[in-house]
């Protein structure tokens, strides 16, 4: 069985469990003609008309399936996709794959298709069977600035931390920044941190600052590996803030930057100190609170 083949037959016995055995039986049909016919008619028309019959609810999952998921492809989160996407990634595995063929149609789908089409594929990028050839649609797709696409590239996708170039991703982060997204949620963010991304994010900070406009807590978690004297002092700053959150954002940022000066600011806040050592601020809760205060 192929790497792609086996998502699909993953992705098809989790919808087995929540769709309709109608809309289930039309997936079928479907699959048989697509990998029957090159004809990339019957890929669009298939493609369009999967709304029909898959709802846009998020998919059940349970812990082996999650686990299993990671085990096909390393990063993979189908726990938040939805129905549709699920079906029309289904279809997309299901085109022969012979590569200019595959190439040329996934990248006019991508063009021609609706918003939630586009979700459903900038989701799968990971999943395709030539991801270095889609690099640039992915690339291009961040500068959408509609989120439900945004999301679908830069949010539990393991495409953008294994292929984007650090200029790319750090662009992605920062527009992750500009539209608030969730930090938290971009896979392999503490790894592809750098020295260029930090300063970036400071900047960010001191134009948001002049504006008199607050910043985004989870920002200050880009720095944490280069502390210098800027953004040491760009955390006091933080520490100083009304909003209970920033300050939170701020002392994390501090404990894990594991440096002298760091340790003895912190010296004076020993039941932050603790919560962060108990588990009760961290990152994604910081950055969950955040998105629920926004809401």
């Amino acid at each position: 069985m192929s790497l792609q083949m086996e998502p699909k037959e993953f992705l098809l016995d989790i919808l087995g469990r929540s769709a309709s055995q109608k809309s289930l039986d039309w997936l079928r049909i479907q699959v048989e003609k697509i990998g029957l016919d090159k004809a990339p008619s019957k890929f669009f028309l298939a493609f369009s008309q999967a709304s029909r019959y898959f709802k846009k609810e998020t998919l059940t999952l349970n812990e082996a399936d999650k686990k299993k998921a990671t085990t096909l492809v390393g990063g993979f989160e189908p726990a938040f996709w939805n129905e549709l996407q699920a079906a029309r990634t289904v279809l997309m595995l299901s085109y022969p794959q012979e590569k200019k063929q595959w190439l040329a149609v996934i990248n006019q789908l991508f063009e021609t298709g609706d918003m939630y089409e586009q979700q459903s594929l900038y989701a799968a990028l990971p999943l395709m069977p030539y991801p270095e050839e889609m690099l640039p649609r992915a690339i291009d797709g961040c500068r959408t600035n509609m989120t439900l696409i945004f999301d679908a590239i830069a949010l539990n996708n393991p495409f953008p931390p294994k292929y984007f170039p650090e200029a790319n991703w750090n662009q992605l982060v920062l527009k992750s920044i500009f539209m608030q997204r969730p930090l938290y949620r971009i896979q392999q963010l503490d790894e592809r941190r750098n020295a260029a991304l930090a300063d970036i994010a400071s900047d960010f900070a001191h134009e948001r600052w002049a504006a008199g406009r607050s910043v985004m807590p989870e920002l200050w978690r880009l720095v944490v590996p280069y502390l210098n004297e800027r953004f040491f002092a760009d955390l006091k700053k933080v520490l100083k803030s009304e909003d209970q959150m920033e300050v939170e954002a701020g002392l994390l940022a501090l404990y894990q930057c594991n440096s002298e000066e760091a340790k003895q600011l912190l010296q004076s806040r020993s039941e932050e100190v603790m919560a962060i050592e108990y588990g009760e601020i961290t990152w994604e809760k910081i950055g969950a609170d955040y998105q629920e205060k926004r809401a």
